[in-house]
């Protein structure tokens, strides 16, 4: 290619470049990472409010994966996370080569959106839920925890965070909330006491029926079947499995907790909140508290088959 051409060919990239910023950085050029903090911090730290991630981590990430805002998925599709479009996107989308050939993005109508479904990403996914174990102060555990589990394929992706963050003093808008976050006062925990419910009435068979957030249940015995307890108590079993949520858990146990009631939609005032135990499930959760299962991943904004760990705070009303 001759000299004209090859200035020609420069010319050209220059216009579709200043074409594909936005208007901020068609006047000033490429956005700095100060300028790119001081524009998103505030976003940064309401999310930390509501979801519990970092700032600093959501403010790290950010930087990193939109190049400060300058990415060309940060600029034509306000894509600030690199977050891919997986199963369930409905949104628009934007193909970028990546670590394949052209592959399928999300792309939002404000980078606000990115942020907001960055930590929609982070709470709703199953393999991430090991991290709000950490404290929120902790960026350095939230770093390492992303890497373990799979945010990224960049083995020194922990390193880069951290360094972004001691770099811009990030940490600083994690602990600007602390304050706010200690001044919620959290009732004490407690759980509903299953040896000691409230009795209520006896089945025509003579068995005893118990009363838990004003709902009648059963302990499963030996032997028992839905059909079997929904003759016992006349009651339709379609009516009984829908009640307990029978898709979800269609095997009983003894020792399970049947409710002959419809289930309510919180639990009582004196159970604020539950802390998952090894080996519970949310079905297990929902019937200890007698609450709808719905509810409760309602409540706490969970998708349908997510598994909480062992440690998890999970509201119960």
């Amino acid at each position: 290619m001759e000299k004209s051409g090859i200035a020609l060919y420069f010319l050209v990239l220059s216009f579709l470049f200043l074409g594909l910023q936005t208007p901020l950085q068609a006047q000033h050029g490429r956005m700095s990472t100060e300028d790119y903090i001081k524009r998103y911090k505030d976003i940064a730290i309401k999310d930390m409010k509501k979801y519990k991630i970092p700032a600093s981590i959501t403010l790290a990430q950010g930087i990193l994966e939109s190049g400060s805002g300058n990415s060309r998925l940060a600029r034509r599709a306000n894509n600030h996370f690199g977050i891919k479009c997986h199963d369930g996107w409905h949104g628009k989308k934007i193909r970028v080569t990546d670590d394949a050939r052209r592959e399928c993005f999300r792309k939002y109508k404000s980078p606000e959106d990115s942020y907001r479904d960055h930590s929609h990403f982070l709470t709703q996914r199953s393999h991430y839920a090991f991290l709000f174990n950490y404290p929120i102060t902790d960026y350095k555990k939230w770093a390492y925890g992303l890497k373990k589990a799979g945010y990224a394929t960049n083995p020194k992706y922990p390193q880069l965070l951290i360094h972004l963050i001691e770099k811009y003093h990030l940490d600083q808008y994690d602990h600007a909330a602390k304050k706010r976050f200690r001044r919620k006062k959290h009732k004490p925990y407690s759980e509903p006491d299953l040896q000691h419910l409230e009795p209520a009435v006896k089945s025509l068979y003579g068995r005893q029926t118990f009363k838990n957030n004003n709902r009648r249940l059963i302990f499963v015995k030996k032997g028992d079947t839905y059909n079997k307890i929904a003759a016992e108590f006349e009651i339709p079993s379609k009516r009984l499995m829908r009640i307990n949520e029978s898709k979800v858990h269609p095997t009983l146990y003894p020792g399970d907790l049947i409710y002959l009631d419809r289930k309510a939609g919180k639990a009582q005032r004196n159970y604020p909140y539950h802390v998952v135990k090894q080996g519970e499930t949310l079905w297990t959760i929902a019937q200890m508290y007698g609450i709808r299962l719905h509810r409760l991943r309602l409540i706490n904004n969970l998708p349908k088959n997510y598994q909480a760990a062992a440690g998890t705070k999970l509201k119960v009303r």
